[in-house]
């Protein structure tokens, strides 16, 4: 199942994409809220939902609600660890992107204030749909997945890793830095272990690689986040990015006018357009 929100900032409408038909989520739930992901999800009739009218012209907002945390796990792929210079990791690297990052999928994405270094990180999004903490092992994670997503983790590199302070999160919190979508897959239509994963920059190849070269599974992040944070219902996690980003040293860091892709398999298709700041 693939459940969207359609419609401008802030006026999103809920709704199941079956198909060719978009069905209308309103009589069910107001919103795609933690407390839906929780309770409802899992009960939907589709065969009492009417259908939207005039679905197709509508923007695709990120598939959730804001969500109270957005949790990211970094240099979570083996080659990406490769390319970064950096060893892999024995422990999840963890950092906290801010909430109001996140936007729609097809969303223009503002690079911050004398940037020269922002960039792009496909990723494979997991939403949580249970409230998770203190998991026996990574085999009970499957249960308290509502779904997974597209993601775009754009990060400001110098702020990241050279004025960071040692804190990742400065070098990704800016506004419009987490696009999400188009559509949340629940989790009996996706394998999370071998997910194709792939972006562009204006229309050249970057990333294609596959969730199989995860350093830390997606049961075994989830287990492990669980061991010292409580996740709710809608929060996001972020698995990590595979390689072929910027900070390769492979290819140029985005400038205004940059249009970036991204396509994740059984996620669907993103498409960003790079503003300055000021100009959104």
């Amino acid at each position: 199942m693939r459940i969207a929100r359609l419609g401008r900032p802030g006026q999103e409408i809920p709704v199941v994409l079956d198909g060719d038909r978009v069905l209308d989520l309103r009589e069910v739930t107001p919103d795609v809220t933690p407390e839906f992901l929780e309770h409802g999800l899992n009960a939907l009739d589709l065969t009492t939902l009417p259908e939207l009218p005039d679905a197709a012209g509508l923007r695709h907002g990120p598939p959730i609600t804001r969500p109270t945390a957005v949790v990211c796990v970094g240099m979570n792929y083996a080659k990406h660890a490769a390319e970064s210079g950096a060893e892999p990791p024995t422990e999840p690297v963890v950092f906290l992107k801010h909430p109001n990052t996140v936007v729609g999928p097809d969303d223009p994405v503002t690079i911050p204030r004398g940037s020269t270094m922002t960039d792009w990180e496909v990723e494979l999004g997991v939403v949580i749909g249970r409230r998770t903490s203190y998991l026996d092992s990574p085999a009970d994670a499957a249960a308290h997945i509502a779904g997974y997503v597209l993601v775009n983790d754009v990060s400001e590199r110098e702020l990241q890793l050279h004025t960071s302070g040692g804190q990742w999160s400065k070098g990704k919190c800016a506004p419009t830095f987490t696009p999400v979508g188009p559509w949340l897959v629940t989790t009996d239509a996706l394998d999370p272990a071998a997910v194709r994963l792939r972006s562009r920059v204006n229309g050249e190849p970057r990333q294609d690689s596959s969730s199989a070269d995860l350093i830390f599974s997606v049961p075994e992040v989830l287990y492990r986040l669980s061991q010292f944070m409580t996740l709710e219902p809608g929060d996001l996690i972020l698995t990590g990015t595979p390689e072929g980003v910027a900070l390769s040293g492979r290819f140029p860091y985005l400038s205004e006018g940059d249009v970036v892709e991204l396509e994740g398999e059984g996620l669907g298709k993103q498409r960003q357009t790079m503003t300055a700041e000021g100009t959104r």
